[in-house]
């Protein structure tokens, strides 16, 4: 195929109506969202504890679809095209649960400049976005220790068994490399 042929021409033409075509169901998309976050965050700040449960509530959500996504994104390659797919499907529902409940809780907060209703701020978001805050970082923060404890505790009892191999005379067998 040349440089100037009409086939080259069509396929760039191509490649540039999908990105507007995409760009546009992706901006759709977006204003769906928003406009569905807008109205389901007065409902949410209403409910019975206030503005401070759901805040906290929602921290604890996003800490564990960030570990279900840790988990899931080391995931083995060597399976079958159903098992990747449903892999791939719990990937993403725990990517959702990660930075949902953020972007939901920051599409109560007031807009730069928008000056109509449909911008303006919903009372308690802020307090629910500090709760968020709070209870992510500390969940998270919890999380990261016990995980690296564990890490810690498993890597001292190698290290143990490893020198009790070479006390036997064994240290390096196949067996003290194995474990």
């Amino acid at each position: 195929m040349r440089a100037g042929s009409p086939r080259g021409g069509l396929g760039v033409g191509g490649v540039i109506v999908g990105l507007v075509v995409g760009m546009g169901v992706i901006l759709l998309a977006m204003g769906l969202l928003k406009r569905f976050a807008r109205e389901a965050v007065p409902t949410l700040v209403g409910l019975p504890g206030g503005a401070w449960v759901v805040g906290g509530g929602l921290g604890v959500v996003t800490v564990l679809g960030v570990a279900g996504w840790l988990r899931c994104a080391s995931g083995v390659s060597d399976r079958t095209r159903m098992a990747r797919g449903l892999h791939a499907v719990g990937t993403a529902v725990c990517c959702a649960a990660a930075f949902g409940p953020f972007f939901l809780l920051l599409s109560g907060l007031p807009s730069r400049n928008c000056r109509s209703e449909s911008c303006a701020y919903i009372p308690g978001t802020g307090s629910a976005f500090l709760a968020y805050a709070l209870s992510a970082g500390l969940v998270g923060w919890s999380v990261h220790r016990w995980t690296g404890a564990r890490a810690a505790e498993q890597a001292a009892r190698e290290r143990e068994g490893v020198r009790r191999l070479r006390k036997k005379g064994k240290g390096k067998s196949r067996g003290a490399r194995q474990r």
